[in-house]
């Protein structure tokens, strides 16, 4: 029980990054904000760095250890995935598989690579 009560506070950060997109894709599209001109460009981009920050909050959940880079790549991807597949139930979505492996995992990956060049620039000062 006590080591699963020290994992539990490492998991906050993704779930509550998997509640607010669960909520942002349950809007239906008419009350989504229109940014005229930017509108695909805002949203597609949305799309990247909100799964750019899941797949570092699951990174985290799992201590940072770049050994898990491809498993929190894979969290990332199923739970746009399965997004993807909540929104063909919301009025005025669609669901795009287009979303999951351009916008989604490009973000998700780009996350990585930077915390890898970051972290090998950190080890290479300190050693």
């Amino acid at each position: 029980m006590k080591k699963f009560l020290s994992i539990v506070p490492r998991w906050i950060p993704a779930l509550l990054l998997m509640l607010a997109i669960f909520l942002f894709s349950s809007r239906a599209s008419v009350d989504l904000p229109d940014f005229y001109d930017w509108d695909y460009f805002i949203k597609k981009s949305a799309h990247a760095v909100g799964y750019g920050l899941l797949v570092l909050s699951y990174l985290h959940a799992l201590k940072w250890n770049q050994k898990y880079y491809v498993l929190a790549w894979l969290l990332a991807l199923a739970y746009a995935v399965t997004d993807e597949f909540h929104q063909s139930f919301v009025p005025g979505r669609n669901a795009a598989i287009r979303d999951v492996l351009i916008f989604d995992n490009l973000g998700a990956l780009f996350a990585l690579l930077i915390h890898y060049l970051y972290r090998r620039k950190y080890e290479k000062e300190n050693q």
